[in-house]
């Protein structure tokens, strides 16, 4: 199954379509969108999980760091809807129930645009240093929503830091 997000703007509101699977490949685009989307001022994010299969961390982390960017800037909400209920036990087992709004239901997303399908071509090197950084942020990010989560990520965290330590691209 080809997984891919899809993104879109209905007023106010920043809509992310997840089809397939939302995890530690698709995340990079993620991040770079929302932080482009929190740039132009938009506030209200809203993850339409209806067609989405499975998250890893990394992909949740993503998430977790729009929501704790919006927290931050004092105002706006990141809402999840279409939730299942493997979502949720994944979501709330972390914590993001705090920091998220999540719902079973919702309004349907607008129609949304594709955000880049995994390319091969892309220089590797460089993919895999923003890959490791995209993991470690999220990772952060969800030991910040929720500080028992250092206890379950400790070890990646290591990993990660250690990675991009031993893998800085040479320019």
């Amino acid at each position: 199954m080809e997984s891919s997000i899809q993104v879109g703007v209905n007023g106010p509101a920043v809509w992310v379509k997840v089809e397939g699977k939302g995890s530690f490949l698709n995340s990079g685009n993620l991040k770079e969108f929302a932080r482009e989307m929190l740039n132009r001022g938009y506030r209200e994010f809203v993850i339409d999980l209806a067609r989405c299969a499975m998250m890893d961390s990394t992909f949740m982390g993503t998430m977790a760091s729009v929501a704790l960017r919006l927290k931050e800037l004092g105002h706006g909400h990141l809402h999840v809807v279409h939730c299942g209920s493997r979502s949720q036990e994944l979501l709330s087992g972390l914590g993001l129930d705090q920091i998220f709004d999540i719902h079973a239901n919702g309004s349907n997303a607008p129609e949304c645009e594709a955000l880049g399908r995994d390319s091969k071509d892309e220089r590797q090197e460089t993919k895999k240093h923003e890959q490791a950084e995209t993991m470690l942020e999220a990772h952060e990010a969800l030991c910040e929503a929720a500080p028992e989560n250092l206890f379950r990520f400790k070890d990646v965290l290591e990993y990660l830091k250690q990675d991009l330590h031993h893998e800085t691209p040479s320019k």
